[in-house]
């Protein structure tokens, strides 16, 4: 079981996205979400980190489970994180540029975020987000890094939807 999440709350064709200003995304543009905390389940840990980092209440009926992130780095380190999305109502009034205690959230267009020359963006982002955006299923997500290049991505229909909620 992995230990952390991440969630893109859309509005219309925007993504609210936090530029952080801590590592391992430091000066990238990522989705919001963060550990989970005792007993949470990743469910309740996606509600908790959208609030506690964007000042917005969501329901856990509008987190859609979209599957799990995963990663190898240089045949040493392995992660992962549980995947949500939350589609906003279109009249959604969120005003950014907003400083938060993490960084700076703002909203980006989808287009802007998976433009292939996008350095402002984790590399993994374009590969997971379009599959995340418009795909019903749950999906895992595997990426292989080496020397902090991609050399890798697959993806696969998820299994793991137990223990979510």
């Amino acid at each position: 079981m992995y230990q952390q999440t991440l969630c893109f709350l859309k509005r219309n064709d925007e993504i609210l996205m936090l530029n952080r200003d801590a590592s391992p995304t430091q000066g990238l543009w990522n989705g919001v979400g963060g550990k989970m905390e005792g007993d949470e389940t990743p469910l309740d840990c996606v509600i908790r980190e959208v609030e506690e980092e964007t000042g917005i209440v969501i329901s856990s009926n509008r987190a859609i489970y979209k599957g799990i992130i995963s990663w190898e780095v240089d045949e040493k380190y392995y992660g992962g994180m549980y995947a949500f999305l939350v589609n906003l109502p279109m009249n959604f009034a969120y005003s950014t540029p907003k400083r938060v205690k993490e960084g700076i959230l703002d909203w980006k267009k989808v287009s802007w975020l998976l433009t292939g020359e996008n350095l402002g963006v984790g590399e993994m982002i374009p590969h997971f987000l379009p599959v995340l955006l418009e795909n019903t299923l749950c999906m895992d997500h595997k990426y292989i890094m080496h020397n902090k290049k991609l050399i890798k991505y697959e993806n696969t229909k998820s299994l793991t939807a137990k223990g979510i909620r």
